[in-house]
């Protein structure tokens, strides 16, 4: 059940992220095949952070420290565009368009699923 909140609460963030910046987008026309499309997503970015995020994190750790973990934010970006790419890979009509874009969304995504772990708790 945890699962599935969390996945939702991603979906949520990543719907965040489509309205605040201009650069990601779902092209989907109607209200159910954009949840959806953003639910599945949800669990590409997911997996993503997963696999990835935990080696990065061990091969970078000299530039985390460096940069006092302003780093994560680049890497975070770095993963929503990676995210972009596999979801246009599986047909899903979310991209991102550059690496701004992805900066900032990624913020957004982090804030949004922050708070909306706070209100729900774990």
């Amino acid at each position: 059940m945890r699962i599935i909140i969390k996945i939702l609460a991603v979906a949520a963030a990543l719907w965040a992220a489509t309205q605040l910046v201009s650069g990601i987008t779902v092209s989907e026309t109607t209200t159910s095949s954009r949840i959806v499309t953003l639910i599945a997503v949800a669990l590409v970015f997911g997996v993503v952070n997963a696999v990835l995020k935990p080696i990065i994190k061990v091969l970078g750790c000299a530039f985390y420290a460096l940069t006092l973990g302003l780093f994560a934010l680049v890497v975070n970006a770095g993963l929503l565009l990676l995210t972009s790419w596999i979801a246009g890979q599986l047909h899903l009509s979310f991209h991102v368009a550059g690496f701004w874009a992805a900066f900032w969304g990624a913020i957004i995504v982090g804030l949004v699923s922050w708070l909306l772990d706070l209100i729900l708790g774990d």
